[in-house]
């Protein structure tokens, strides 16, 4: 059997609304994955927004943020290598890839929703049957995305960061909208749990976490679809 062939795509922006404060993807929900996918054998492609060195979130590089996987991940020169070389999504193809897994952290707020590249990659992922995970922020790439004309999240059972845990890190005015709502709105059948804790939903092509302690379950979930 031939390895998963695992597309993670990661945000480039970098700026957390008009706060002047920085933002970026969160470590812990690439780490996570990331060896999820590695020790599990699958071969795993870096992609971002506009490709090279992606912007981490620094809170989620600081003491008490970290996760066994993201002291892992920093020690890794292999990994971060192709954190430093991740290709720009104008660059990859569905065609090559068995499943696209993308992480969160606020700045997928900004540069994930609205991105056409973005978008019809995804799409291209979802015509094909092909299995398109997203955790905590980043399920904001999916509510501009399509399935036969009709939003993809329409009537999917799903997660993400949920407004609860926006008013609990005080963002909800800094985001450019609160993602269960628009998730809600879209017509999807979304379920959050408890703050923080992880929670995972596993719709057909379609599995989200909720939040950072979501990603590695997520990952496990995504990895064991592969491998069926």
């Amino acid at each position: 059997m031939s390895k998963p062939r695992i597309l993670i795509v990661l945000t480039s922006h970098d700026q957390l609304g008009s706060t002047g404060k920085k933002t970026g993807f969160w470590l812990e929900e690439l780490a996570d994955p990331y060896y999820v996918f590695v020790d599990g054998g699958a071969e795993v492609t870096l992609a971002s927004i506009k490709g090279g060195l992606p912007p981490v979130d620094p809170k989620s590089d600081s003491a008490g943020q970290e996760s066994k996987s993201s002291i892992r991940f920093k020690a890794d020169a292999e990994a971060n290598a192709k954190l430093r070389s991740t290709l720009a999504i104008t660059e990859v193809k569905a065609d090559n890839y068995d499943a696209i897994f993308l992480p969160g952290g606020h700045g997928a707020m900004w540069d994930f929703p609205d991105n056409t590249t973005l978008i019809n990659l995804i799409e291209a992922f979802g015509q094909r049957g092909k299995l398109i995970s997203a955790v905590c922020h980043a399920p904001a790439a999916l509510v501009n995305v399509k399935s036969a004309g009709v939003p993809l999240v329409k009537g999917r059972l799903m997660t993400a960061f949920t407004d609860d845990e926006e008013r609990a890190v005080q963002l909800e005015h800094v985001v450019p909208f609160l993602l269960e709502t628009r998730l809600r709105e879209l017509g999807a059948r979304f379920e959050g749990g408890e703050n923080f804790q992880p929670l995972v939903h596993h719709d057909g092509n379609l599995i989200t976490g909720q939040n950072p302690a979501s990603s590695g379950p997520a990952a496990e979930k995504t990895l064991e679809a592969l491998t069926k």
